[in-house]
């Protein structure tokens, strides 16, 4: 048993996964990986994201440090997202499993 960040993990693969757990993330860390996106072409392309949860999602990455957000100081605001390198790596393996899924589906 490992403990970061007042979390219980059974072992440090756990740990990861918990990072990118959920139907979204993985999603979304793909789709950045074909390179940086809006927020509404984020949404559009994830189909059935909610606002919310995207948003929630988004921070979530963000706080976990694998994706950046930038503000460009514009009217209306216009806010771009991209992986970190810590993203790109998560997102080529997410990537790899992807491929196993069309592999066997």
């Amino acid at each position: 048993m490992i403990i970061k960040d007042n979390k219980k993990y059974v072992c440090k693969l756990d740990w990861a996964f918990d990072i990118i757990r959920g139907k979204w993330k993985s999603i979304i860390l793909c789709h950045l990986l074909d390179g940086t996106k809006r927020f509404l072409e984020l949404q559009r392309i994830t189909h059935g994201v909610s606002h919310k949860v995207l948003n929630e999602k988004l921070k979530e990455l963000e706080d976990d440090g694998l994706i950046c957000k930038k503000v460009y100081d514009e009217l209306p605001p216009r806010v771009e997202y991209y992986l970190t390198e810590k993203g790109k790596e998560y997102a080529n393996i997410l990537k790899q499993i992807e491929l196993l899924g069309e592999k066997y589906f």
